[in-house]
């Protein structure tokens, strides 16, 4: 039994300088539909050819190639953000919230990894 209940979705995140460039690309190139771009947010997404998995594109300046964060769809990003600090897991400063949109927790794995929990607000009123 785990601590955290996931649901059935993974956000694959990537880095990259240009968010509009790579979303032709992985169209043109694999095939991938475009979900949605959020300009405030510097962020796009694309449905893969795998349900449930979808591609993160996340624009910065200098992107660190190789550097992929699996993002894992979360109910209640408190509850299970609670429940893994208890078991003494690491997070990366606080959750983070784009109201309407989506919360976010970094945490770590045991040897560095980067993973992140992300709960979808956009159902909630």
């Amino acid at each position: 039994m785990s601590l955290v209940s996931l649901d059935a979705t993974i956000t694959l995140a990537i880095s990259v300088r240009d968010r509009h460039v790579s979303a032709a690309w992985y169209s043109a190139m694999l095939g991938f539909e475009l979900i949605h771009h959020i300009d405030d947010a510097g962020w796009s997404e694309m449905q893969t050819k795998t349900p449930g998995v979808t591609l993160g594109l996340g624009e910065q300046l200098e992107p660190s190639p190789g550097n992929t964060v699996p993002v894992f769809g979360i109910g209640d990003i408190e509850v299970a953000r609670q429940a893994l600090e208890g078991a003494g897991v690491r997070f990366d400063g606080a959750t983070e919230t784009i109201e309407g949109m989506v919360s976010t927790a970094t945490f770590y794995d045991p040897d560095g990894n980067a993973l992140m929990l992300a709960q979808d607000l956009t159902g909630q009123v």
